[in-house]
């Protein structure tokens, strides 16, 4: 085992720390000074709340595989955030999105899936050296990220173990995977701002997005109240029960699938964090149904949306950026796959007029999943985080699959070399 040189090794300090940072920016996102009005106009509060974590693992402040904040974060916070930001979702409406919300959604599945066998043919006309002399290392590396950027990390677990990926080329996969996706993220979040202007060289219809986030706040102000602290410990209360449930239940069904029905592997029903994240956001999606849809009055998505930014930090603090020059032609094959993708968006979100809103949460429903789509979701507004919720499901479900097709398509393509 390598020895650690981290400042700070203990969870309770780092969570501390990553809790002050959050502090601090939405603070100062909030500030009427000029100075921060004018840089928060251009680098988005979101945005920071990745990056400055990654400082601590870039300094070597901190080392991110000694803590199970990450995992604290994903297995107990999110689905209880699912839960909490589904618990007002007018289903109806959703449904009245229409089909350009499903099609971005399957254009980004597709834009993965292309664009990692067409970035091999292409270093191997444009520079065939430039990730070095193992194709074949390469392409098995690259169906990890493929996995990741599709459905999750369940998924890219599933295709590390489907085609034999070493440890070595997969660590260093999983630094391009984070930091090009959170690269594209940054770019997302950016457009946010500019999403009206977009929509107008789009020629995009965006009324059903607008009228979804009306009825939604409507809905809000007609229950909203001062919260007690009864609300919060109902809030509390039902958020982390279903979420016991949610844990209950999957860590049944995941192993029954696994031992009788071990082909449906390939579509991530094996996956323990697949059923949960699934049974979560099921339960919430029930709850919308009956009077629990109320705590929406009392700040049900805020509390939600609080977990979520404290899941944003722990993802953020596995970043660490210099990784960039310690693998430059690998990050470069990232780069040109995440091009291709959000060519393939822009296009088709043109052809179709598609609203931005759906370019962006189709996108990271793929690239990213249930801990990205509904934060960008949110980004537009906090009562459209649900859209984000139901696609990111949806991206569970295909990621090892898609996956898997892109494992082949790449294979042939790593021939060329």
């Amino acid at each position: 085992m390598n020895e650690s040189h981290a400042l700070i090794s203990n969870d309770a300090t780092l969570f501390g720390i990553l809790a002050a940072m959050l502090g601090v920016i939405f603070y100062t996102s909030q500030s009427d000074k000029p100075a921060f009005k004018k840089f928060y106009s251009v680098i988005p509060a979101l945005l920071l709340c990745y990056f400055l974590p990654s400082l601590l693992t870039t300094f070597q402040i901190i080392d991110p595989s000694e803590s199970r904040l990450y995992f604290m974060a994903s297995r107990y916070l999110l689905p209880a955030a699912l839960i909490l930001l589904t618990l007002s979702i007018d289903f109806n409406e959703v449904v009245k999105l229409g089909p350009k919300a499903l099609i971005m959604f399957f254009t980004g599945t597709v834009g993965v899936i292309i664009g990692g066998p067409l970035s091999i043919l292409f270093f191997s006309v444009v520079a065939p050296d430039v990730v070095g002399a193992n194709p074949e290392q390469i392409w098995r590396g690259m169906t990890t990220v493929a996995g990741s950027w599709i459905g999750g990390g369940a998924n890219q677990a599933a295709m590390k173990e489907v085609f034999e990926v070493s440890e070595d080329i997969f660590s260093a996969m999983v630094t391009v995977d984070v930091l090009v996706a959170e690269l594209w993220m940054a770019f997302l979040l950016i457009g946010v701002a500019k999403h009206k202007n977009i929509d107008r060289a789009f020629k995009a219809d965006a009324t059903a997005v607008d009228s979804l986030q009306n009825k939604m706040e409507a809905y809000t102000a007609s229950i909203a109240k001062v919260t007690s602290f009864n609300d919060l410990i109902f809030i509390l209360a039902l958020a982390f029960g279903a979420t016991g449930l949610a844990h209950w239940m999957s860590d049944g069904i995941a192993p029954y699938i696994a031992e009788n029905y071990p082909v449906l592997s390939k579509f991530s029903l094996t996956s323990g964090f697949f059923w949960l994240v699934v049974i979560a956001t099921t339960i919430g999606i029930a709850l919308s149904f009956t009077k629990a849809r109320n705590l929406e009055g009392a700040g049900a998505s805020k509390v939600g949306s609080v977990f979520i930014y404290i899941l944003v930090a722990t993802i953020g603090m596995s970043m660490n950026v210099m990784e960039i020059f310690h693998n430059p032609g690998l990050f470069g094959v990232g780069l040109v796959w995440m091009v291709i993708h959000v060519g393939l968006m822009f296009l088709v979100a043109k052809i179709i007029r598609a609203p931005y809103f759906f370019l962006a949460v189709g996108s990271k429903a793929n690239i990213g999943g249930a801990a990205s789509a509904p934060v960008v979701a949110a980004a537009f507004h906090p009562a459209l985080a649900p859209v984000g919720v139901l696609l990111a499901v949806l991206g569970y479900a295909l990621g090892t699959y898609g996956a898997y097709i892109c494992g082949l398509l790449m294979q042939a393509s790593a021939g060329v070399y």
